[in-house]
């Protein structure tokens, strides 16, 4: 049996349904609001900002995005493709930004 902490590297292509990834719906968070363990899922809950006018000011408010579930094989594959479009990122903000060309020249 497969160690189930462990996320599987040859599984082989992974073929996605074409009839659900329309459907999928975009999470957006600022943060983790908490996170734990039950019965062996992984919890996490993911928060966002929402800024309220309040008179001439602003209050922040904070509102549950989703409720993340997942199996513990699971939620190492998610930490590993967090890690790699991080490391996309800080690879893509290391690079030299090419010189603007300046529409007159003196």
């Amino acid at each position: 049996m497969a160690d189930p902490e462990t996320p599987a590297t040859s599984q082989g292509p992974v073929i996605i349904s074409t009839s659900s990834s329309e459907r999928a719906p975009i999470i957006y968070f600022d943060g983790a609001s908490c996170f734990g363990h039950h019965n062996g899922a992984i919890q996490i809950e993911l928060a966002a900002n929402l800024l309220m006018p309040v008179g001439a000011a602003v209050r922040v408010d904070v509102v549950q995005t989703a409720h993340l579930r997942c199996s513990v094989a699971a939620a190492l594959a998610l930490r590993e493709a967090l890690e790699k479009a991080l490391a996309m990122y800080q690879q893509g903000q290391q690079q030299p930004r090419p010189e603007e060309i300046p529409s007159v020249k003196n």
